[in-house]
């Protein structure tokens, strides 16, 4: 029925790393939660159709969900206070997610990936966002954006010479917004003009993910402005060929991911690294920002998943008249919607993952789990911490800094206005036809 994807190596170092951090998980339930949906697939060793719950795993997608989970908890969780402090990444946090082959999930074992399914790659980001949404963001951008343009648009040459590094060493980030293009993404500005046997790039880029730390660098830029977004290419750009990091963002949330500015000044690139086609840059970066909004749904599911599992244990540890607060009706009612919306966030997440996998058209569940899933993340952490009261109000305790971590769901990777508009779009031209 389903496929087992991930190699035999690669599962023996699963095993290993969960023997590594055997700490147990804050509860068994996390990680075994019934769903009540079903989905339909087809047997094909008996031509039976036979009916799962949307959040059957695969064992290989259950291992990695549990290394994640234990990683993030042991590893992560401790650094995390420290980080956002700093507003810096702790970079033997960046080694441990290459190490635990979490940085190409993707990727064929060929490339030194992990060959896992995607919906593998979405539970990677849920569970390092319940414990740090920076995490688990640089770990998103690397996986569901970079490596993906790789595997599928660059050159033989280019995915021999760079997806192994991607994988094991090299993070990568995606430079497509600019000072003036935001929403209106291909309004770019910067230039890639041939010159012989490579283009010299001119301009700058705002708003770009893990650029701090980043040594691969996926820029778009356009060869022709007469063209329009027909003009716009993708390039593949080290550090050592003329990245300037220009003024690093301060903040509101996801302070310990770097965003920064990068400036280019006739910076020279190879012809051959130019990814697809010439002119193909526009059709890149709209199919990969789709599959990149189910990663940035996962990012606030963990999210909003981790401000609750914060929150509810401490109304029952804390006593108000004589009860413990979350026996309050009033108060049960509260965890119990935001429970419920939790719940639906996660479905339309593994929905849109699944639809993704089968080669199903998936642009408008995508949408609707981003759109959602940021949301619930909201009001999720909001209640957290009016629920733990003035110790919410503190950075004693993750609940303050989820709720500023929140915000950025509704913004990034397409504006929470943006999705609704392609689901208003894809909705009205079903009900034209």
């Amino acid at each position: 029925m389903f496929r087992s994807t991930i190699s035999l190596t690669t599962r023996r170092q699963l095993a290993a790393s969960i023997a590594r951090h055997p700490t147990a998980l804050p509860s068994v339930s996390l990680l075994t939660r019934s769903f009540s949906a079903t989905r339909a697939f087809r047997d094909d060793t008996d031509d039976t159709v036979a009916k799962t719950s949307l959040h059957t795993l695969t064992e290989d997608e259950q291992m990695m969900r549990e290394m994640v989970s234990r990683f993030a908890v042991d590893v992560v969780q401790p650094k995390v206070s420290e980080m956002d402090e700093a507003e810096k990444m702790d970079p033997a946090i960046i080694k441990g997610l290459f190490d635990n082959g979490l940085m190409g999930v993707e990727t064929p074992a060929e490339f030194s990936g992990a060959e896992a399914s995607f919906l593998s790659a979405i539970l990677v980001i849920e569970e390092l966002a319940r414990i740090d949404p920076s995490i688990s963001v640089l770990c998103d951008v690397h996986n569901t954006l970079v490596n993906t343009v790789f595997r599928h648009y660059a050159s033989d040459h280019l995915k021999q010479k760079y997806l192994p590094l991607l994988a094991t060493e090299k993070l990568g980030c995606f430079c497509l917004s600019e000072a003036g293009s935001g929403s209106d993404a291909f309004a770019l500005q910067t230039r890639a003009e041939l010159k012989g046997d490579h283009y010299v790039i001119n301009g700058s880029k705002m708003w770009i993910t893990n650029s701090g730390e980043a040594d691969i660098f996926l820029v778009f830029a356009t060869v022709d402005p007469s063209k329009g977004y027909k003009g716009i290419t993708c390039f593949v750009v080290e550090r050592d060929m003329g990245v300037t990091i220009a003024k690093k963002e301060k903040k509101l949330g996801i302070r310990a991911s770097s965003t920064c500015q990068l400036s280019f000044d006739d910076m020279r690139v190879p012809v051959e690294n130019v990814v697809g086609e010439v002119g193909k840059g526009y059709k890149i970066a709209i199919e990969i920002l789709n599959e990149g909004r189910i990663g940035i749904a996962a990012q606030m599911l963990g999210l909003a998943q981790g401000a609750f599992d914060t929150a509810m244990p401490y109304m029952f540890q804390r006593k108000q008249f004589g009860s413990f607060i979350g026996d309050f009706q009033a108060m049960q009612h509260q965890y119990a919607q935001i429970a419920v919306e939790i719940e639906a966030a996660r479905l339309l997440t593994y929905n849109a993952a699944r639809l993704k996998e089968e080669g199903k058209p998936f642009i408008k569940e995508a949408a609707m789990a981003k759109l959602y899933a940021s949301q619930v993340a909201e009001r999720a952490s909001s209640k957290a911490v009016e629920w733990m009261g003035g110790v919410g109000f503190t950075r004693d305790v993750p609940a303050e800094k989820f709720y500023r971590d929140c915000k950025i769901g509704a913004i990034y990777e397409g504006t929470s206005n943006i999705q609704l508009q392609t689901i208003a779009k894809l909705l009205a031209k079903d009900y034209r036809e």
